[in-house]
Order: C-alpha cells, then structure tokens, then sequence
C-alpha cells in the first residue's frame, strides 16, 4: 500500500542561541537619520541577549521547525468537532489588504467605515444562514460565544422579573457548555440522551420546570448525529418559559440546509474558525458571533454595529445590553476571512455541507466492518468509532492513533465524546477529495490488520516522525512546568 508518510530526511535543530557565532549578521541596517541620544541611566547596562546569527543559519532554522510540524496545509486533520478545514489562501489576501490590516481599533466610527460595513453586512449574512434576527460579532472565540448567550438567557429572564438557576445540558454537548453555563451562576443539569445517540422528548419533558433557564444543545450533537426531536423539545422548553441556546461549532454539517430560527432555537453561536474556514489551531485565532431571535435582540453586547442614512455607526444607547464582552470588538482579522469565504462560497455553502455529510457517511460504511461503530445510523459531518474490536489484542485507540501518524495522517480526535467508551471522532469535512479518503481509509484498514497480526508494532508507534511516543503516565504524575528537566 502507498502510504502519505514517508521516513525521508528530517533534520536535527539546536536552539538559536547554540547557533550563535559572535559577530554573525544577517541583515543591513540603513543608517539612521535620527541623532543619536544618551540613554536614560535606567536603560543602561546589559543589553537583550540576541544571538549572533547569518541569513543561512536563519532561514535554515525555521525552515527545519516547520518540517516538524504537520498543519492542515500539510495534508488531511480530521479532528472530529473541530472542523479543520482547508482555508482558502483568497482569503488570507484579502485579509492582508492594508486597509483592513491597518485597521487601528482606536479610529472613531468617520474612519472606519469600510470595516464597519464588512460588520454589518456580516451580520446580515449570519442572520440568513442561521434563520436567526440579529448576531452579535464581539465574541471572540466558541467557548466565549456560549458564555454570551447565557448572559443573555440571565438579561431575558431577569427583565421578566424571574431569577432562574439551572440549564439542562445533554451528555452530547460540547464539553465547555457547563463551564459557561457555571460561569453566569447556572447549575448544570446533566441530560442523558437516548439509546439511538439523541435526545428524547420524554426525558426533557420530565427534567424541564419553571426554575430552568433552558437548554443548551449541540446540534448535530457529538455524535455526529442530528437531534431529529429539536422542535418538539423546543417546544417543551418554551411552554416552561424557557430558551433554547444550539452550540453552533457543527453548522458545518448544516449550512443551507437547516435553518435553526425555525426549528425553536433561540440563540446560536458560531465557530467562524470552524464553519467559515478560517485558521484555527495553536490556541487561536478565533471568533464565536452569537445570533439570536427577535426577543434576544435588546440584549445584545453593546456597541451595535448600525446602518444610519448611508455611514455606519456604533450604538451605545441599549438600556439592556449585556454590555461590553470584549474590549474591542472580536477578532476582526478572522470576521475578514469568513466574510471572504461566504462571499466566495455564495449559494455554494449549501454543497460544502452536503460534501461534508457525504464524506464521514463514507468513511463511516468503508470501516464500520473492521472498527465498531456503536450507533450505526446516517451520521452527518463526523462518524464517531470505538477500539471494541481490538480489544481482544489490547490494542487502544491511543495504539492506533498514534500508528496512524506512521503512515501520514494526523491523526483523528480520540476518547470524545465521553459518552463512547474508547472514542474515535473523524471528521473528513468537505475540503478532502476522495482520493485523500481513501488513502485514510486504507490506512486505518491496515491499522486494524496490524493489531491483530502484529499489536507490539502499534504499541510502539509511532516510529517515523521526529518525536515518538511520551510517557504519558509520567508526565501527568510528574509534570516539569519550569521548562528543564
């Protein structure tokens, strides 16, 4: 089998510092045109230890490091519940424009105008791909999107005169849903889903009363599954007095194809990151807009990005804002990229979703017979497996994925969702050709035929990439956390 990986040359690179050869230079500095000055007595002294170093040593260094590494510019990351698409390079050039990337977030609404139109009319395109009312673009990331639209589950109720305490939340939610719901005094209420992976009306019916705020659902859920009794658990919620929040990082599954304003949902946050193909990875950037229904709207973070006449203005005067969520407003860099790739897509978005589904039902009918699958039903964006079948060998889902380094992948999310005992969560998205699927496929076909054959092999793996395989038990009952060992 022709495998992605290879064991081709990977170099050895010592820290800049060992490089550094007294005297090396790898610049000219123009001579300045500023009369020298003496320094403050404070400044004086030792200067900044900077390493001596030629242009080759530098260029050399860093175009090492990156061979280490593996992006999804590199080749396929299907990382299950976080999307990591290919971004379009169109966008990152039109993200460089330098009237957007000068940008300064201190110049008065009059000298921003072109980037408050690109806001606004983000918003507007938000709005029509969710079937939502109004979004807010100031979150600046998933986690701090849900943490918004509990704020404003707290402002709505707290308008209506009610102080309510807690928030259902499904074994199929994203894992920082709690945390958000805890932050804004909610006491999470843990809501177990059905034996065919959703959630039941019966048991929302029986959990949901007038001292819950309401419930916070991902949809597709976890699993990778749509919750196909949405609108009558809405409906539930609702008749208590209640909202419905969807944690909104798996629309790429459903974009043009499900509108969540008319399935009961009252607030929905994106992953601009995720769905918009924009970088993600690395700790950010980020950017997580919150769209909601009609009655959510006086709520909303203040400044509201508004049209007056033909200029753009921000809006202070909203008595029921939340208030501000973010010292400026979100992470415009990454809005100009998903703006970019929405005007791109245009109509198309709808395909990219369908593209997506596609691609994990297959992957998910051409493994099912070698990897167990323990909801065997059409999945939507990502297919969830289990190391059941290898148990008899006592290979792990850690074995395999660390094996499937070896042959060039990286490799899928492992252990989540919770809710599946040795988790496999692979999410091809819809930027792979099938081409790229199938090798994955064949990959971990062989994967499976090698920890039966031959399991000492996976237990070592990986075996080709610069760094093998840690002690993970050490590290975690031993950690060095001041940088030497």
């Amino acid at each position: 089998m022709k495998v992605a990986g290879t064991t081709g040359l990977i170099m050895n690179e010592p820290l800049l510092w060992e490089k550094s050869k007294k005297g090396r230079c790898g610049i000219s500095i123009p001579e300045s045109d500023v009369p020298s000055a003496p320094l403050d007595a404070e400044f004086e002294g030792e200067g900044p230890d900077f390493p001596d170093l030629s242009e080759v040593d530098v260029v050399r260094h860093f175009t090492r490091l990156s061979q280490w590494n593996f992006g999804v510019d590199t080749g396929m990351y299907p990382l299950g519940s976080c999307t990591m698409k290919y971004n379009p390079k169109i966008n990152e050039k039109i993200a460089a424009m330098p009237g957007f990337a000068g940008a300064h977030p201190m110049l008065p609404p009059e000298l921003s105008q072109g980037t408050l139109q690109l806001m606004y009319e983000l918003e507007g395109f938000l709005n029509e791909i969710t079937g939502m009312d109004a979004t807010t673009l100031q979150p600046a990331a998933g986690a701090h999107g849900e943490l918004t639209a509990m704020l404003l589950f707290y402002a709505y109720h707290k308008s209506k005169g009610e102080k309510r305490s807690k928030i259902l939340i499904p074994d199929t939610a994203h894992g920082t849903n709690p945390a958000s719901a805890t932050l804004c005094g909610y006491e999470s209420i843990p809501l177990e889903s059905g034996e065919d992976g959703i959630l039941t009306v019966e048991r929302v019916a029986e959990l949901m009363d007038e001292d819950t705020a309401g419930i916070m659902v991902t949809n597709p859920n976890t699993l990778g599954l749509f919750e196909e009794n949405i609108k009558k658990i809405a409906e539930i919620v609702h008749d208590k007095g209640g909202l419905v929040y969807c944690d909104g990082a798996n629309m790429n599954a459903v974009m043009g194809v499900v509108k969540m304003g008319a399935i009961g949902i009252d607030a929905i946050h994106l992953n601009l990151h995720k769905t918009f193909s924009t970088p993600h990875g690395g700790g950010g950037p980020g950017s997580g807009p919150v769209c909601v229904k009609k009655h959510l709207e006086p709520f909303l973070p203040v400044p509201r990005v508004t049209k007056d006449g033909d200029r753009y203005v921000f809006q202070y005067d909203r008595p029921d804002s939340i208030g501000k969520i973010h010292a400026f407003y979100g992470n415009y860099g990454i809005q100009i990229r998903a703006y970019s790739y929405i005007l791109t897509m245009g109509q198309d978005l709808k395909r990219a979703s369908q593209y997506a589904v596609l691609s994990a039902n297959y992957i998910k009918e051409k493994l099912k017979d070698v990897l167990h699958l323990p909801y065997d039903r059409p999945c939507m964006h990502e297919c969830v497996f289990t190391d059941k079948n290898q148990e008899p060998y006592k290979i792990t889902t850690l074995d395999m994925a660390k094996r499937l380094i070896d042959y060039g992948f990286h490799p899928p999310t492992i252990y989540f969702p919770l809710v599946v005992h040795g988790s496999i969560m692979i999410e091809p998205t819809d930027t792979e050709p099938k081409e790229n699927l199938d090798q994955f496929i064949e990959a971990f076909r062989s994967i499976a035929r090698e920890a039966a054959e031959n399991p000492d092999l996976l237990r070592e793996a990986p075996t080709v990439p610069k760094v093998r395989r840690l002690d993970e038990a050490t590290a975690a009952r031993k950690p060095v956390l001041c940088g030497v060992n």
